[in-house]
């Protein structure tokens, strides 16, 4: 499938639009200069440092008005069922992308109700949204792509991970939701022709990303002097995924939609395509580890003669964690020429030095979250 621009002048609805990757997404957008207008939607929830959205939100403002590009913010949950609907009366998004989740594997432990509320009930909105998109003869939305996640696989063996891979068997409610959230598409798709791409994003990391997300959390905590717990003896490993790979990937898919074509039965086939977005690179956690401190030494949030192995305890393995996640990206590199590539390094170097300058006071002792690897 080649990929032509055909985001010149549409109106685009993203979910979820001061998490980490929303907030990336629409300013990679508006940097298009295309005539894009960006419709946003968060609820600014508070499952980590609100302040971070703010700062997100924030950036995408003064971005939207240097480049005198449209973005506009709702303040509300998908989870309201008035409040998404009267988006798309107003606004009639062309393309949709489905970024808001109530977010972690270990958080929906302990929270089961948050992750069905948002990512259920809330995803059901934006389909049934989408659906009624194309009442009265309507063009209606072109693509909704949402974001899914690596977790599907839950404790598959086979490796790298493939979308062609059963994934039936999810550890945690927050696969389980992910899970639900690609057959809830695959339905509304063939119900009512509803051209849906789902993402399985495999642990992105970058600047101003999410602070229960490892790399953030270990750098909290060694700045506090404390020490970070390294889950299954550090025989994990990862497929970590730059940010920028992250929105690059998104922004291909964006542009091509699932064909629509009827099928055997007379009803459409489903235009409805699933993709891996990883580095398709897993790491080992301690390897990933021992860059985080050298980057975080490099660009001055760690002195020098840190001693970094007082500071690092290996633990067993969580409940709903796994001990591998590894993308199989060949059939994004086939249909959009793209594959992931940005060194692990160059990432966290990157990270570190973005934390240098948004915590220059931060000081030890600080009581931190659990992370995620």
């Amino acid at each position: 499938m080649a990929v032509n621009s055909v985001l010149k002048d549409k109106t685009i609805f993203v979910t979820g639009a001061a998490g980490f990757i929303g907030s990336n997404l629409i300013m990679c957008l508006l940097k298009r200069k295309e005539g894009i207008r960006v419709i946003g939607i968060d609820n600014m929830n508070d499952y980590y440092d609100v302040s971070l959205k703010e700062y997100r939100l924030k950036e995408i403002q003064k971005l939207a008005e240097e480049l005198s590009e449209e973005f506009i913010f709702v303040r509300g949950s998908i989870a309201d069922k008035a409040a998404v609907t009267g988006i798309f009366e107003t606004y009639r998004p062309d393309i949709v992308v489905n970024l808001a989740a109530q977010a972690g594997v270990r958080y929906s432990i302990k929270n089961p109700d948050v992750y069905m509320e948002s990512n259920v009930i809330g995803f059901y909105n934006i389909l049934e949204a989408c659906r009624h998109s194309y009442d009265d003869g309507k063009k209606g939305v072109e693509h909704l792509v949402y974001a899914s996640s690596s977790s599907v696989y839950g404790s598959n063996q086979k490796i790298p991970y493939s979308t062609e891979d059963k994934v039936d068997n999810p550890i945690s409610l927050y696969a389980a939701t992910k899970k639900s959230n690609e057959l809830m598409a695959h339905a509304y798709a063939k119900l009512y022709n509803i051209p849906c791409t789902g993402l399985r994003f495999f642990t992105v990391y970058g600047p101003a990303g999410r602070p229960d997300m490892a790399y953030f959390g270990f750098t909290d905590k060694l700045v506090g002097g404390r020490k970070i717990q390294i889950f299954n003896y550090g025989n994990c490993k990862r497929d970590f995924t730059y940010i920028d790979d992250i929105v690059e990937g998104v922004v291909h898919v964006m542009q091509k939609a699932p064909d629509r074509r009827t099928g055997d039965d007379g009803l459409p086939f489903p235009p409805y395509t699933i993709y891996n977005i990883g580095n398709n690179q897993p790491e080992n956690l301690l390897d990933f580890v021992q860059i985080l401190s050298e980057e975080l030494i490099r660009s001055g949030v760690l002195p020098a003669d840190y001693d970094f192995e007082a500071h690092k305890e290996l633990v067993p393995m969580q409940p709903g964690d796994v001990p591998v996640t590894y993308a199989d990206t060949s059939a994004l590199e086939r249909d959009f020429g793209f594959k992931p590539s940005t060194p692990l390094r160059e990432g966290l170097r990157k990270f570190a030095e973005w934390y240098r300058q948004f915590y220059p006071d931060r000081v030890a002792g600080e009581d931190l979250k659990n992370t995620e690897a």
